[in-house]
């Protein structure tokens, strides 16, 4: 009788944790709508002055369009100087696209070597490659140029190019994914049926180490591109900026030349267009590798 007598709906007091309050619900959302509010401000207003011509962007609204002329601007960015913008972009694409295809290769070794191989003073390598990701991009700038200069290869590629593809912090990430996501009994079967060290890296370890590897570029590729203090330290020759470089150089002739300044707002707006399709074009390969680690 008692089991009857407790049908019908639950008591409020009994409800489980997933039953959260409506109005949770509500201020969760209007947190994450000014949190999108806050990141999303600063891409609307370089969208808006980017539409400017210089007139309008100093007397109108900074928060509101004017007349149109995103064309002109554009005409004037990818022509200014015989077209120096596009070497910039071409400069960029080069450090941060093979930059991070090299350092993404670099890490992915290093940490399933870590990982999986047996050797003496492997925890010690370790523990100076996790202290090499506590040591700040400022603290190396001089010890990097005094290097180059030793070397007289400042003022080339190679001075941005080289530093760019060491990654402390995805040989840890390779490390910590090659442990749980490449079991070692693949690998010794791999070697009882005569694989060789290279095929079983290229082959079975990498594939299952993918989504860190994607992971891993797209931390290295934003980090090299939006890179301002080693091309700043080391490059002279306008030739080789990257974009970042490039458009500081264009803001410090703003007082001589002050046409400039819409250049430079349109050069930053054109600049980020590259994150995001980069973002978007990896992504499916990012959730697809995520979930296939997931089943197996």
């Amino acid at each position: 009788m008692s089991a009857s007598t407790h049908t019908g709906s639950r008591p409020a007091s009994t409800r489980g944790p997933r039953e959260v309050s409506r109005l949770s619900v509500v201020i969760a959302m209007v947190f994450l709508v000014a949190l999108a509010v806050y990141f999303l401000l600063p891409v609307y207003w370089l969208v808006v002055n980017a539409t400017k011509t210089q007139s309008d962007l100093v007397t109108s609204n900074g928060f509101w369009f004017a007349d149109w002329a995103l064309w002109d601007n554009l005409k004037g960015l990818f022509t200014r100087d015989d077209g120096v913008f596009i070497r910039w972009v071409l400069n960029s694409v080069l450090y941060a696209g093979i930059g991070a295809a090299v350092g993404t290769l670099l890490a992915a070794m290093a940490g399933f070597a870590l990982a999986k191989y047996r050797f003496r003073g492997r925890e010690a390598i370790f523990s100076v490659i996790l202290g090499g990701v506590l040591v700040p991009a400022t603290a190396l700038a001089l010890p990097l140029f005094l290097l180059f200069a030793k070397a007289s290869q400042t003022d080339t590629i190679w001075a941005v190019f080289l530093p760019s593809i060491v990654s402390p912090f995805g040989v840890y990430l390779s490390r910590i994914f090659a442990a749980s996501a490449v079991p070692d009994e693949i690998i010794e079967a791999a070697r009882i049926d005569g694989a060789t060290e290279r095929r079983i890296f290229f082959g079975i370890a990498a594939r299952l180490m993918a989504p860190a590897l994607v992971t891993i570029f797209l931390f290295q590729f934003i980090a090299i591109w939006n890179n301002f203090l080693l091309p700043r330290v080391m490059l002279n020759d306008a030739k080789l900026y990257p974009l970042t470089y490039g458009l500081f150089y264009w803001q410090t002739q703003i007082s001589r030349d002050p046409q400039l300044q819409t250049l430079v707002i349109v050069g930053s707006l054109v600049s980020v267009v590259p994150l995001i399709v980069v973002f978007l074009s990896l992504q499916r390969f990012w959730q697809a590798g995520l979930a296939a680690g997931s089943v197996k």
